[in-house]
């Protein structure tokens, strides 16, 4: 078999008009740089994938949850009894940059530096602001909740009883609840305050006893994974401000290729935004 037919039926090589090979066709149409971010988004993939399985996994062995409405009902100067619109606040911040990004990689297939400098400048905006949310909610939860990795005031009554007293935050003695009814220990002049009360249904009718505190899990896992996400996100806004600084710079419109550094980027954040909707469903609205 000649030599020539050997290099025809090389599958996936092309040759240019003089007979040179030219190397191997792009697999999907990638370019290197996408195909290896691929690669490292699949990994980082499995390892949210093994955080949320093992959140699944903690919370369903677990005889009581807290519920999301009531641990995070807290808003800003003051707000309270607000369940979820804070991080809602913060998802559709998170959202609203990955549209921006969006157009930052459309301007730059357009070869147009001012756009895409505008709407990257926003997308890092939308970052930051995120961000900064984040540190509001841990700073609510850690000092003024006494949240922390072994420690969680929040839970959910597994039987029915009566308050024997009453304390400083809306509970009066008599007060009754049910199985699944949130509760949260208080936390005065750095001792805790553990509320008694007595069993008014099931075996152990008529016994006293006093509030436990939530699984010990909850804490943990919560500043672990949302925790792992903040830091991709981090990590994300400083490339987003390195690279900004390389469009401003000019040195991606020299190169011609439809600022493909602004689309490598922009499937980091994507993928960062389609993350924290997992993490939103599992910790706030399950």
């Amino acid at each position: 078999m000649s030599v020539d037919t050997l290099e025809h039926k090389e599958v996936g090589t092309h040759h240019d008009a003089d007979g040179s090979w030219d190397g191997a066709s792009r697999p999907f149409k990638a370019s290197y740089g996408k195909l290896m971010m691929w690669y490292f988004l699949l990994s980082d993939a499995f390892t949210f994938s093994g955080f949320l399985i093992a959140y699944g996994a903690l919370r369903m062995s677990s005889p009581s949850w807290p519920v999301p409405d009531f641990v995070f009902s807290t808003f800003p100067f003051g707000g309270h009894n607000m369940p979820l619109v804070f991080v809602t606040v913060m998802t559709f911040i998170l959202l609203a940059s990955s549209f921006t990004m969006v157009r930052a990689v459309q301007e730059g297939h357009q070869e147009n530096q001012r756009g895409v400098t505008f709407w990257m400048v926003l997308t890092v905006i939308g970052g930051l602001g995120f961000l900064g949310c984040q540190a509001w909610e841990w700073n609510n939860l850690i000092i003024e909740e006494n949240v922390s990795y072994h420690t969680n005031p929040f839970g959910t009554h597994v039987e029915s009883g009566t308050y024997l007293a009453g304390d400083d935050h809306g509970i009066n003695a008599g007060d009754t609840f049910e199985p699944g009814d949130s509760y949260l220990v208080h936390k005065h002049d750095g001792e805790w305050h553990n509320l008694k009360y007595e069993v008014t249904d099931g075996p152990e009718a008529g016994t006293i006893k006093e509030q436990a505190f939530g699984p010990r899990a909850f804490g943990a896992l919560f500043f672990c994974i949302t925790g792992f996400h903040g830091f991709h996100v981090f990590s994300g806004v400083v490339f987003l401000i390195i690279i900004l600084v390389n469009v401003m710079s000019g040195l991606y419109e020299k190169r011609r290729n439809g600022y493909e550094m602004v689309e490598k980027i922009g499937l980091y954040w994507h993928f960062v935004d389609l993350v924290w909707v997992f993490v939103f469903l599992v910790f706030y609205l399950l």
